[in-house]
């Protein structure tokens, strides 16, 4: 990766072009994809991204619902430029948010509360409507039901644990030192596990009385660490995965899946009313978001090596100077 001085673009039809005020790094979308590891190539010379919030500069025809000086997030990364044309990805099929100025389909925006700066707006806009989907819709968690979160400290993993804990779930929060436990507990988890030097499934089970936990969200896709969290369901149990950056083979015992009853869910999809409900909680401070620093687009090279190296705890952020 390098700095280089591009053409602004000027928005299209339906399109706005918008002052990026700050886009995260991602272990997936941005290191993985940066690799050439992804699932599909991405076409060279190509800007990551796909998540960048930030102020509307100029409007192209058509729009409706923008204006200049809206400040806007990412409702969603999937874009369709063209009816009837296939799902891109912004980040992915088209340039994305490590730059000054980025064009966004204005139908894949959501307007930022005020109140809510762009830091947090770019952390919750990213991962807080799919950890609400995962728990709310997906999970259908209630009082009482017992919850595993594995990455607990992460960008998802710590909303994970507000969302179950807000709705009235035992969380036990799983992470790989004692610190990222710790802050995850301090997000409301009640129960901690370090799963680098503890027993997850033991663990877990001496906190749920040998019974088992009714859901575990499991985004890391660890060989090692995946069949643990698997054998911590109860009988009947779900896994929802919707990451994979520590794998994502991973062993699975088809035994212990179909003699137990037990299901495993994926999907990262999320609705406007998550992304509605989880900017509304987030501009009533009803979420914390961990970010971990804040760089400048032109350090973007040692933002991937302190992700790469899991060497932050929370969010890496770049900011165009």
């Amino acid at each position: 990766m390098k700095l280089e001085e591009v053409p602004t673009p000027e928005p299209g039809p339906g399109e706005l072009l918008v002052q990026v005020a700050a886009v995260s790094v991602n272990r997936t979308l941005d290191l993985i994809v940066r690799a050439g590891k992804y699932q599909r190539p991405v076409k060279l010379p190509h800007v990551l991204g796909v998540d960048p919030t930030g102020t509307v500069v100029a409007v192209g025809d058509g729009v409706k619902r923008r204006k200049r000086g809206d400040r806007v997030c990412i409702s969603s990364r999937r874009v369709v430029r063209k009816p009837g044309a296939p799902m891109t990805m912004l980040g992915i099929d088209s340039w994305g948010g490590y730059a000054q100025y980025v064009l966004l389909p204005e139908d894949v925006t959501a307007l930022i509360p005020d109140g809510l700066d762009f830091h947090t707006a770019t952390v919750v806009a990213r991962h807080a409507p799919l950890a609400f989907n995962m728990v709310r819709a997906k999970a259908a968690l209630k009082d009482g039901d017992w919850a595993l979160v594995m990455g607990a400290a992460g960008g998802l993993g710590s909303l994970i644990v507000q969302a179950a804990a807000f709705y009235g779930a035992h969380v036990i929060a799983a992470a790989g030192s004692d610190e990222r436990v710790a802050v995850a507990r301090g997000l409301g988890a009640e129960f901690g596990v370090n799963y680098r030097s503890q027993d997850l499934t033991e663990e877990v089970m001496k906190l749920t009385d040998r019974r088992g936990v009714d859901v575990v969200f499991e985004n890391i896709a660890d060989p090692e660490l995946f069949p643990k969290a698997l054998a911590s369901l109860r009988r009947g149990g779900k896994l929802f995965t919707a990451g994979a950056h520590g794998g994502p083979v991973v062993p699975l015992n088809v035994s212990t899946l179909y003699m137990n009853g037990l299901s495993i869910v994926g999907g990262t999809e999320h609705t406007e009313d998550d992304v509605a409900a989880a900017l509304e909680a987030a501009g009533k401070n009803r979420l914390k978001v961990l970010i971990d620093r804040v760089m400048p687009l032109s350090e973007a090279v040692a933002a991937h090596r302190i992700v790469g190296e899991r060497a932050s705890t929370g969010k890496v952020l770049l900011v165009p100077e």
